[in-house]
């Protein structure tokens, strides 16, 4: 792979990547590295792989259509042997439809060798030149500050400009995690980074997406503020869904129809990433966005504690949250109080 010039539509890609390996992932001379990539997120694996090579660390790099036909079911043998062989890695490119169980067998083995793995799905130049260029130290100190409270809230609710109206109640014994965008051994994370969740014991309301949706939803809609979608939610599942637009309703329905747990609410999630101003069609930023939003199905389990799982997730992203910590209101429109 060329290292290239940095530049990706216009973008300057330096900065994030230097962001990225030096500061989230800490990449160490001594440490093997593999990035993951496809052709249309090359020029940003690209700039990834330059700042790796600048540490001078040893990087294996693949790009997915060189190993068969999309969408890629199945992790290629060669992508898994590499991974038994390092210490860091990055997974940058543009899912696919039925690409979660790849990409799943990626961060299994990613959990049981206890990487430092930067999970880049749907990563472009513009977010390379906008929520990589955070300051993430000052991310972290807001993301621990919520999450700190967030353990100690027996309720959190949530309402939103557009008519999202929550209550979610926690066990305990379920773990809230922080991805911050300050990598560690311990867990796996999204860059960029910028979020605080866990799996809930029960949420009941309505959430209205006037954002984005996730997985390859999100590239089929993008922002979808202009119609959005309201989802009511019962003891945790989807109770019925409405959107102007029929086929958005249609296709966030038979996603979250595809298994069991589909339907359950199974991450509760507050964005912490203040470099993010707004949203702009794209799950791996906007989820970012100070805010509160929802995952259908997967708990990450193996990091939550959650009792139960799903193989499929798929993220709701809306705007301008008010949202209360017990009595104690934590976030105005966006934009945090504490």
């Amino acid at each position: 792979m060329s290292t290239g010039n940095g530049n990706g539509n216009g973008y300057d890609l330096a900065p994030g990547a230097r962001n990225a390996i030096r500061t989230c992932l800490k990449v160490a001379p001594e440490e093997r590295a593999v990035i993951v990539t496809d052709l249309e997120t090359l020029p940003v694996a690209e700039s990834l792989a330059a700042e790796v090579r600048a540490v001078g660390a040893p990087l294996e790099t693949f790009v997915l259509e060189d190993y068969g036909n999309r969408p890629m079911l199945a992790l290629p043998a060669a992508i898994c042997d590499a991974l038994e062989r390092a210490q860091v890695s990055i997974y940058a490119a543009q899912p696919q439809p039925g690409e979660l169980s790849s990409r799943r067998e990626l961060t299994a083995i990613v959990n049981r060798r206890r990487m430092r793995h930067a999970h880049m799905v749907y990563m472009t130049p513009r977010i390379m030149a906008e929520g990589m260029r955070a300051d993430f130290k000052v991310v972290d100190a807001i993301s621990t500050r919520v999450r700190d409270r967030a353990v100690q809230a027996e309720t959190i609710r949530a309402r939103s400009r557009a008519g999202s109206d929550l209550r979610a109640t926690f066990d305990p014994a379920v773990r809230w995690l922080k991805t911050s965008g300050l990598i560690t051994p311990e867990k796996w994370a999204n860059l960029p980074g910028g979020e605080v969740l866990t799996a809930p014991a029960r949420v009941d309301g309505v959430y209205v997406v006037d954002g984005v949706l996730g997985d390859y939803l999100c590239a089929r809609y993008g922002d979808i503020e202009k119609t959005p979608l309201t989802v009511w939610i019962e003891n945790s599942r989807i109770a019925d869904a409405q959107c102007a637009r029929t086929e958005v309703r249609d296709d966030f329905l038979a996603y979250t129809r595809t298994e069991e747990n589909s339907d359950r609410v199974g991450e509760f999630a507050m964005g912490t990433n203040v470099a993010v101003q707004s949203i702009i069609g794209n799950i791996l930023q906007d989820e970012k966005l100070p805010g509160l939003h929802l995952a259908f199905g997967h708990t990450y389990a193996e990091h939550t504690g959650a009792s139960w799982s799903c193989r499929t997730h798929l993220d709701v992203v809306g705007r301008h949250f008010d949202v209360w910590f017990d009595d104690d209101q934590v976030m105005a429109d966006g934009k945090f109080l504490i």
